[in-house]
């Protein structure tokens, strides 16, 4: 059977479809938020199967691979590649309504030109035509992303990392790989074990003996004009929660040496440690003109025998339900103080969070810096036509749509770009509607530039990747 998509794809009126195609379609991409290997883009991998190309790592299916009753052998596990691909065939029917309907048939056709929908009787055939062009000349890794018109991609790096890669990519003139900024792991004291194997690491990269907080401050700071060197403009946090605590500086030495012996420490020096630390490199982005993302409220690797057997980062996460409002306001507030408060792009989780990011982040714009404090785009379990819907209709009320820097892939997988599409033609319909409802003005310049804007140009300048 053909496929439900075509060039009207979630454009639902006439106006929407003509914003589409005058000021989104051919709009390059900016992604600066993905999960991208940059040892893949600079080896510029081939993949001999689609199933290479799109399972591995994709952990969106491989739920609901699990929730369609599908054996791990045929989602992580030994199976063949065709094996796998024929499991996630007769899964995706079953995702009729969930993003992950759209999102397979949409990259079926932006990568490979097949028009068939996905199931279990045009597994075989889908299968082997992808394999093929796959197998065929300028279908490289840089090739996919080239052809969706991506631009600039900032990949998520920790300060560890060589960013050899990196420094290979840095004469690519049809596109742009910069690193960001990852530190989670430089305040993640939960496991003394775990923190001290990774300090040790951090000492050897950084040439630093990390004896105390000081030296600790002082490792990250090298590693930070490190990243800054090879283009890096932003950094990227991963806060399960935000840590909230009062503490004084004689406290933190004492901490931080507590957990270098290797000694536990309780709950209320875990969050001081994590805060004290959290705010030395959130001063560190302010002083080089970075931005900063918050992403907040995951509850990650809730299935310890998951945990276990597959580790990190395979399906196993969810959305969390904690107190935002408050410790958000303390960390903003106390680098807002010392004029210390970088630009920062805040992410929640829980959708009921919304209304509440985006008033408190707007509670420390300075009128200095045009869009400083983001509302970042529907993030995760959020990003789905509801999700983006809602993200851009309640920043539309409480912020100014105008200024925002729009889509990011938050992807692993090299096949996602569509998901930039995705959202421009949600953004398009909600604007077309609102022209053809009489609440927004039919004047072409003032919405296209705003949808120009969002869609690219204000991303562009915000994150001034050209100082």
């Amino acid at each position: 059977m053909k496929t439900f998509i075509n060039e009207n794809f979630l454009l639902t009126n006439k106006t929407a479809i003509k914003l589409y195609n005058l000021f989104a379609k051919e709009l390059p991409i900016i992604d600066f938020h993905n999960h991208l290997s940059p040892k893949e883009i600079s080896e510029n991998r081939k993949f001999d199967t689609i199933t290479k190309a799109w399972l591995e790592g994709d952990h969106y299916k491989w739920r609901a691979m699990r929730a369609a009753g599908i054996d791990e052998k045929f989602i992580t596990g030994n199976a063949s590649d065709e094996e796998k691909f024929k499991s996630w065939a007769a899964t995706v029917p079953l995702t009729l309504r969930n993003p992950l309907y759209h999102w397979t048939h949409l990259e079926l056709i932006r990568y490979f030109e097949t028009f068939e929908l996905l199931n279990e009787e045009s597994a075989s055939t889908i299968y082997h035509k992808c394999n093929d062009v796959l197998n065929s000349g300028n279908n490289n890794v840089q090739d996919l992303l080239i052809k969706v018109s991506a631009e600039i991609i900032c990949t998520t790096d920790d300060p560890v990392d060589s960013l050899e890669y990196h420094k290979a990519l840095n004469g690519n003139k049809k596109l742009k790989v910069l690193p960001s900024f990852r530190p989670d792991n430089i305040y993640a004291a939960q496991n003394v074990e775990q923190y001290n194997n990774y300090l040790n690491r951090l000492e050897l990269v950084s040439g630093i003996e990390i004896r105390n907080f000081k030296s600790l401050i002082e490792a990250v700071q090298k590693r930070h004009d490190f990243f800054h060197s090879l283009g890096c403009r932003v950094s990227d946090h991963g806060l399960d929660y935000i840590p909230y605590a009062f503490y004084k500086d004689a406290e933190i030495e004492e901490i931080f040496l507590k957990a270098r012996s290797r000694k536990s420490l309780t709950i209320d020096e875990l969050q001081k440690f994590q805060l004290a630390t959290l705010v030395q490199i959130m001063r560190m982005n302010y002083e080089k003109n970075w931005v900063q993302q918050l992403h907040i409220g995951a509850i990650r690797n809730n299935n310890e025998r998951q945990l276990a057997q597959l580790g990190p980062n395979t399906g196993y996460d969810s959305i969390g339900d904690i107190q935002i409002a408050n410790p958000l306001a303390f960390l903003l507030n106390k680098l807002d103080k010392e004029n210390k408060l970088a630009k920062t792009i805040g992410y929640n989780l829980n959708p009921m969070d919304n209304d509440l990011m985006i008033t408190m982040l707007g509670n420390f714009n300075d009128g200095k810096i045009k869009g400083k404090m983001q509302y970042g785009a529907s993030w995760w379990f959020l990003d789905q036509k509801q999700g983006i819907e809602r993200q851009i209709n309640d920043l539309s009320v409480y912020g100014l749509l105008h200024l925002f820097v729009g889509m990011v892939t938050d992807s692993r997988s090299f096949l996602s770009f569509p998901r930039h599409e995705y959202f421009r033609r949600i953004l398009c319909n909600i604007l077309g509607e609102d022209i053809e409802k009489g609440t927004a003005p039919n004047d072409m310049q003032l919405i296209g530039g705003l949808i120009k804007g969002v869609c690219y140009h204000n991303a562009k300048e915000f994150f001034n990747w050209d100082s």
